[in-house]
């Protein structure tokens, strides 16, 4: 369905501020590479399947390589479950099959089962102190995400620890419902570099594609990550 014939008017004012007001407006830019990245994960984490196929070919076009947009949809699975991130996994396969993008790509794994819990931990003080070096210890659950999580995908190559930790805060600012997470990972980004600025430009850019309630939710954790 051609939405600039059924719907000119909505489809005049959304481009007009989506690709143009937000992108454009000054203290709030981001280089496109970061931008569509961001952009990609927080539909990913809003379940906008459509707009993320029609925003892909976009990406690669700006620079996001093939390599990033699979580590996102990878990193993905840990804060959505692949009950909710298949779908972009085979939408991603299928858009880099008609460009002529050779799959399986290279392999940008770093670890083995039997170092990935260590050197997930190790990624978990990096990001968050070194209060977490024994936390794999309480639970499971938490053994779980230092070796699932952090050390099957964040030490993977093809995105650095600001560019996960971005994508991370955008899975959770898209789905909601989040916000003691969002708060921690806002924190864990500024400890890394990604200071309470440019978490406000992510917001930013991404508002057009989760809405106003969710933007302003995550608003609100940044600066509460700032205080603490």
């Amino acid at each position: 369905m051609d939405f600039y014939e059924t719907d000119p008017e909505f489809m005049e004012r959304f481009e007009q501020f989506a690709y143009n007001e937000v992108v454009n407006e000054p203290g709030q830019q981001l280089d496109d590479q970061t931008r569509y990245l961001a952009v990609l994960a927080a539909l990913t984490g809003c379940q906008g399947l459509e707009e993320f196929e029609e925003t892909l070919p976009k990406a690669m076009e700006a620079g996001v390589t093939p390599v990033m947009i699979k580590e996102m949809v990878y990193q993905a699975v840990d804060y959505l479950g692949i009950g909710r991130v298949r779908p972009f996994l085979r939408a991603a396969n299928e858009i880099f099959a008609a460009r002529d993008v050779k799959l399986p790509l290279e392999s940008q794994a770093t670890t083995t089962m039997e170092d990935r819990l260590q050197k997930g931990a190790a990624a978990q003080v990096e990001i968050f102190g070194e209060g977490m070096r024994e936390a794999w210890k309480n639970g499971h659950v938490n053994r779980w995400l230092a070796a699932n999580c952090f050390g099957d995908y964040y030490t993977r190559g093809g995105l650095d620890l600001k560019q996960r930790e971005m994508i991370t805060f955008c899975f959770l600012i898209a789905q909601g419902g989040c916000e003691p997470q969002l708060t921690a990972h806002a924190k864990g980004n500024m400890n890394l570099g990604n200071d309470k600025d440019f978490l406000v430009r992510v917001i930013s850019q991404c508002l057009p594609y989760i809405g106003y309630p969710r933007s302003l939710n995550a608003v609100s954790c940044v600066n509460k990550a700032a205080e603490q």
